[in-house]
């Protein structure tokens, strides 16, 4: 076998998709979400059985995803149960070397572009890190359609959250959403038919602080 037929080749043996913009990112396709539904990590995903009527995210740190991108045939099937697939988001971190930003947005539409030839409902996923990378980072994205986002690490302070916002409207100017969906809470200030759902840790939050029946704060004592 050859070293380009095996793993390892950056996945260009298994497909390759028209590029677009000067560093030939995968094209996209467009989604429309009809809502309705419960989204759970990825981490969570491979235990869950009843997957009918459910969507996955990958809202998570990148090593617990890296598997999609190292052996994705593996994985199709059980994408495939799923309602809706939030695409991967590789980071762009602003201090990564931009060469590592622009494979890791190469390598989210490859993913998701994938995926989608494989007839799975995929939500894209807009990922931006400095005002530079607005030169390349919605290149291969949809015009139109639901994108989710979250802004979970991006409200610490003025700086992450001015420039989350710049990149926020960047990404409505250019990509047009018809429906954003975000995981956790949206900043305030972002614009846009929004749909905010739940992070998938709140639930477990809910359990740990809801009263024991019969206890004194359940009977108001």
């Amino acid at each position: 076998m050859k070293y380009r037929e095996g793993r390892g080749y950056e996945n260009l043996h298994k497909a390759q998709f028209p590029g677009v913009g000067p560093y030939d990112f995968p094209r996209v396709r467009p989604c429309r979400y009809a809502g309705g539904v419960e989204f759970i990590p990825w981490s969570e995903a491979l235990q869950t059985r009843d997957r009918k009527g459910k969507g996955t995210h990958f809202f998570l740190d990148d090593y617990r995803f890296i598997r999609l991108w190292n052996n994705i045939d593996r994985y199709i099937p059980i994408l495939q149960e799923f309602e809706y697939v939030m695409a991967p988001d590789f980071s762009l971190f602003a201090d990564y070397p931009i060469a590592l930003q622009i494979y890791n947005h190469y390598r989210c539409n490859w993913v998701c572009a994938y995926m989608q030839d494989h007839n799975i409902n995929v939500i894209p996923v807009p990922n931006w890190s400095t005002r530079e990378s607005f030169e390349w980072c919605f290149d291969g994205d949809p015009v139109g359609g639901a994108v989710a986002l979250s802004a979970v690490g991006t409200q610490q302070n003025r700086i992450s959250k001015e420039a989350f916002m710049e990149g926020y409207d960047e990404m409505l100017r250019r990509l047009r959403p018809d429906t954003i969906i975000f995981y956790g809470k949206a900043p305030d200030g972002c614009e846009g038919n929004i749909i905010e759902i739940g992070q998938y840790s709140d639930r477990f939050k809910r359990m740990r602080i809801a009263p024991i029946p019969g206890s004194a704060t359940a009977s108001g004592e």
